[in-house]
Formats: structure tokens, C-alpha cells, sequence
């Protein structure tokens, strides 16, 4: 993907998911209008059918045409899809996230865990961190065999699940934390791992992390096991800034402190590579609440701010970056004002009369 400057228009490929996806997919659009509105940008969103309504128009939740449209976009939005109830591959049950991350080497998972001010989070104390979650391989099934599934079963009675871990994974997504890290005020690195139990998987993602740490002088480097990383972000999590760690790891300890910092709802992220990238709620689809116009969008959203920022800084466009501001900052007023919030964060609105909300605040903004 390369950024479409030729005609000024940036362009999105817009894939709705399951269950409350495509409410607050359609929700971050509205946003996103505000923001070409304010900051004279030009988008277009390209959308196509995945999951589901995939399922049952083409035969598979995935279809190839997918990755066709791809190279002719500059950024991907990804709504929630409810993965775990398709049918299996074999009769066209694919999950679109992971083709995508496998498919598109989307090694780097990263998740702010961000307090909203007037917004108090759970434990009484602010968080702000970034977890960064290797992203392409680890114990995801899915992830771990160029042929067949990373799970099996040699017995009715045994259930065996293989984890990968290379060399050339754990360093690309060390130097991605790196140089998060290096653009944090605080400049400081922590390696979450279980090298004391898991000493050859663990211990070389350990390995390559203490290697690039080295060329990274600037960045102050310590690594926790996981198990007292849970308990310490616990503790007090403001004495972190970047975590870098596996995949399996990444995605439990990034939920957690998500909802340390105030609401798994607030949470967004972005799956990152080297030439592409998608921007992605943390949370699932909820089919429990879909269609009911409560869903809170601000995942989505934020993780729409991220998609920007990474264009703006990937391509040295300043508009896009102060457009990723603009947005993070209109969703801190929105959601500090109790009367404007969703359900989930103790309010009343909406899902589209949130972003409504959020896209006026951008308007508005000076």
C-alpha cells in the first residue's frame, strides 16, 4: 500500500465485521468525515462484505477480492468479527484478522492503554502505556504451521497446541517497541516473558530483545515474567511506558491494562507492519448488543486516529498527524462529559449519537 498523493485522496478499505461492527465501523466513518471537513483532507472508503455476510453471499467469510483491493488502498478499517462461531476453514470459516496479519506480515499489535480525563479509572491511578504484541506468531493456532492448524489432537483424550517463536519475529517487533519507546517522553522499554519456565521459546525472544536493546542507548531496557507483570500493572502501572512481548502474553496483559486504565471500550489498536496497516477495535463483535444503537464506538475511533498517525508519520504528512490529535482530543472531551457518554461508560447515548458528539467537538476545535 502507498499512500495516493497523486490526486490528494486517501483512501480506505472498510471491511465491517460481525455483530457490532458494522455500527461503530459506520460510527468512525462519521468521524472521519469530520475530520476531512476540518483539515481540508480528501478520503474515500472502498467497502467490501467479510465474515458473515461474506459467508453467505460467497462461500467464505474471506473472500480473495479482499487482498485484490488492498494494494490500491492506503489504509484498512477493520471492524469486530465474531471468528470463533464460523464454520471451520475447510467450508469457508476463515478469520479475516488473522488472515490479514499473516497475509500482510501485520507483525506488530499495538495497544495504548490510555485514562481519559474526567474519567476516573478503576484503581484510582492514570495509566498510560502502549503494550506492542508480536502479532504473527506465538501459540495462535492459526499462526504457528505453514500447512494445517498449530492445535491437534493424537488421542480423544490429548490436545497438544505448538507455539512458535523465531528469531527474525521477536527482533522485527523489538525494534517496532524501540522505537515507540524513543518517540515516549519517558523512553522506557519492559520485555514481559516466562524464559524461567519456557526457557527456549522464551529465552530467545528474550535473546533478541537484549540485542536490539543495544543499539538503543537512549532507551532505559528492563524485562518482568508475566505473571508478576499482571500483578504489578495491578500494583501500580504508571511505572511503565512500552511493554513488548509475545503474542499470547501481549493479548491478555493489553486487555487488562485497557481496562485498568478505565473500559476495554476505550481501547484501540493498530496492527502495524512494514508496508501496511489496519486499524482495529481491541474488543470483540458482542453479538449480545448488536443492532441496538449501544455499542461504544471509541475503540474503533481511536484506532482510526492511530491508522492516520502511522500514514502521517510513515509518509511525513503533518496533516495527518495533527488529524490523529484532533481526533484523540475530541474523544478526552466527549467521554468527560458524563451526558455524552455510552452506556458502558455510565451515560445514556447512542452509538451514533456518540460519534455525532465527536465529530462535532472535532468541528469545533481551533
Amino acid at each position: 500500500m502507498s499512500l495516493s498523493q497523486h490526486n490528494d485522496t486517501i483512501r480506505f478499505l472498510v471491511l465491517d465485521g460481525d455483530g457490532i461492527g458494522p455500527e461503530i465501523v459506520r460510527s468512525t466513518l462519521t468521524v472521519l468525515d469530520a475530520v476531512s471537513d476540518h483539515f481540508g483532507l480528501h478520503f474515500s472508503f472502498e467497502k467490501l462484505p467479510i465474515g458473515f455476510e461474506a459467508l453467505s453471499i460467497e462461500g467464505t467469510s474471506f473472500p480473495e477480492r479482499i487482498m485484490a483491493a488492498i494494494p490500491n488502498c492506503d489504509g484498512i478499517i477493520l471492524g469486530p468479527v465474531d471468528h470463533a462461531a464460523y464454520p471451520p476453514p475447510s467450508e469457508g470459516g476463515l478469520n479475516p484478522s488473522g488472515e490479514l496479519r499473516k497475509r500482510l506480515e501485520l507483525f506488530a499489535n499495538i495497544r495504548p492503554a490510555l485514562s481519559r480525563p474526567g474519567f476516573p479509572p478503576p484503581c484510582g491511578k492514570n495509566v498510560d502505556l502502549v503494550v506492542v504484541r508480536e502479532n504473527t506468531e506465538g501459540f495462535y493456532a492459526d499462526r504457528s504451521m505453514f500447512l494445517g492448524n498449530g492445535e491437534f489432537m493424537p488421542t480423544p483424550d490429548i490436545a497438544m497446541s505448538l507455539r512458535k517463536i523465531t528469531r527474525e519475529g521477536s527482533t522485527r517487533v523489538a525494534v517496532a517497541a524501540f522505537e515507540l519507546a524513543r518517540r515516549r517522553p519517558r523512553k522506557l522499554l519492559t520485555a514481559v516473558h516466562k524464559a524461567n519456565v519456557l526457557r527456549i521459546g522464551d529465552g530467545l525472544f528474550l535473546e533478541c530483545c537484549r540485542e536490539v536493546a543495544k543499539q538503543y542507548p537512549d532507551i532505559s531496557y528492563d524485562e518482568k515474567i508475566v505473571d508478576a507483570m499482571a500483578a504489578l500493572l495491578i500494583r501500580d502501572s504508571s511505572q511503565f511506558d512500552v511493554i513488548v512481548t509475545t503474542n499470547m502474553f501481549g493479548d491478555i496483559l493489553s486487555d487488562q491494562a485497557s481496562e485498568l486504565s478505565g473500559s476495554l471500550g476505550l481501547a484501540a489498536s493498530l496492527n502495524a507492519g512494514k508496508d501496511a496497516a489496519v486499524a482495529q477495535a481491541q474488543h470483540g463483535s458482542a453479538p449480545d448488543i448488536a443492532g441496538q444503537d449501544i455499542a461504544n464506538p471509541s475503540s474503533l475511533i481511536g484506532s482510526s486516529a492511530m491508522l492516520l498517525g502511522w500514514l502521517g508519520e510513515r509518509h511525513n504528512d503533518q496533516r495527518l498527524i495533527e488529524a490523529a490529535e484532533a481526533i484523540e482530543r475530541a474523544l478526552s472531551e466527549v467521554i468527560a462529559e458524563p451526558a455524552k457518554r455510552t452506556r458502558d461508560l455510565g451515560g445514556k447515548v447512542g452509538t451514533q449519537t456518540f460519534a455525532a458528539h465527536v465529530a462535532d467537538t472535532l468541528r469545533n476545535q481551533t
